[in-house]
Order: C-alpha cells, then structure tokens, then sequence
C-alpha cells in the first residue's frame, strides 16, 4: 500500500502527451477511412492497407520513370493507292513515280523519329487507321508534278486543314515544318500554289478532331527531282525536325517567302 507521502511525490501525468496521442490515433483512422475506396474494399483487406499505409515510403526517383511514347503519324501519300504523279524519260518510258518518293521520304522520317523513342505508325494514303485516328500529330508527305510548268516551279508547300479545332496548334506545325524544311533543304515556300487539295485533304476529315495535322509537298518531281531522289535523306530530315520543332515547342521565325 502506497504511503502518503509517496502519493504527494509522484509526478502527475502529462495532459498535453496525452491529447497529442489521442489526437494521432485520430489522425490515423481518418486516413485509414480515407484510403478505403470502395475499389479498395473489395480489391484488398486491412492487412494490407494498413501495412501500406504504416510502412515508411521511399522518395520518387522521377528521372527513373517511364515516359509514355508519344505518337505520331506518317502518311506515305499515294502508297497503297495509286502512283500519284508519273515522270517519264525520253522515251515515253516511267522512270519514277510520286508513290516511290513519297514512300522512300517517309520512311526514312518515321526511321528517324523512331531512332528518337517516338511510337510512329507509317500510313498508306487510304489506310483503315486513319479513322479516329490519334497521335500528338499527323504529317502527310507528297509531291507536285514531274511535267515542266516554268522556271518558278520549285519549291514546296504546307498546308493545315481550314476546319481545323485548334487553330494555333495547327499553325504552329505547318510554321514549323516550313522552317526547318526551308532551313535544311534551301527550297523556298512556294506559298502561292498551295490547292484545296491540300487544305481539304481527305485525311483531315478522317481522323481524331484533336490531332493536329499537316500535308508538305517536299517538291516538285520536275526541277527538284535531284534534291529528292539523290539528297533524300536531307529532305526526310527537313520533315522530322519541323515535326520536332512542333512536338518541342522550338522557336520558329517566319517563313521567307520570294
């Protein structure tokens, strides 16, 4: 039996360890409550949501998470179609189609792009994937006509769809392939001869309203035939990096325009 003595000297309990322990265990439950989703509910049992929630977590590493591969979309155009413009030599003879240019530029540009950890699907010019399709963008490669017009038939053209969703975005990616390509190649933007068959482009309407999405005609098949069959890589590369300048939000001065 305790003497009265030792009661008077005994230290009383601590009131404010007391409520920050109270108030801890309160904490600890709400949590608890908070993490149990009904998913979690019937996805996992209290063992282990608790195990979860009292085991100390370790920091994010971000520099060691995945990113997701961004898509993109090329059209060969005229692939899997029709041949698109047909050149001819002297003798009457097909010596080069738009289909192989277009085809030879746009595989190399998805070679490219894949090299680069891009997800990229190279697209015949009536391909069943087109519809609904998404992707960061869409970049359809041509070419204009192997016949002889006059000396101010070079050059290549961009053109963006006229009902586009996104007006800015798709701007800033017919901007961007016109300065890199103009930048890389030393054609010129042949601005004034760019067709509604450019800015109706049937692709425009097949495809997710949200992808944003171009046609370029690196060429004419004419007097720029030398550039595009034996400089290919360089036209290929001109594609890729305005399709990076795009994706990168890279700077972009205006086109020169002669």
């Amino acid at each position: 039996m305790e003497s009265t003595n030792e009661k008077r000297t005994r230290k009383p309990r601590n009131s404010n360890n007391i409520f920050l322990y109270t108030v801890g265990i309160a904490i600890l439950v709400a949590t608890l409550f908070t993490a149990w989703t009904p998913n979690s509910l019937f996805n996992s049992n209290l063992e282990e949501q608790l195990r979860t929630l009292l085991t100390p977590q370790t920091g994010f590493e971000t520099g060691l998470t995945p990113q997701p591969q961004l898509r993109i979309g090329i059209v060969a155009g005229h692939m899997g179609n029709d041949s698109g413009a047909v050149c001819t030599d002297e003798n009457g003879a097909v010596d080069l189609t738009e289909a192989e240019v277009n085809f030879e530029i746009a595989s190399r540009v998805r070679d490219s792009l894949v090299a680069k950890g891009y997800q990229v699907d190279l697209l015949n010019e009536f391909d069943t994937r087109l519809n609904g399709y998404r992707a960061v963008a869409l970049v359809s490669i041509h070419n204009d006509s192997c016949e002889y017009i006059n000396e101010a038939a070079t050059g290549f053209k961009v053109a963006a769809s006229l009902e586009t969703r996104d007006i800015n975005r798709a701007q800033r990616l017919t901007a961007c392939l016109t300065n890199r390509y103009q930048s890389l190649t030393g054609l010129f933007f042949h601005a004034n001869s760019i067709t509604p068959d450019m800015t109706e482009y049937h692709a425009f309407s097949e495809i997710d309203p949200n992808t944003i999405t171009a046609i370029i005609e690196t060429g004419f098949l004419n007097l720029d035939r030398e550039i595009l069959t034996e400089q290919t890589d360089l036209v290929a590369e001109g594609v890729t990096q305005g399709i990076l300048c795009f994706i990168n939000n890279e700077s972009v001065l205006p086109p020169s325009v002669p």
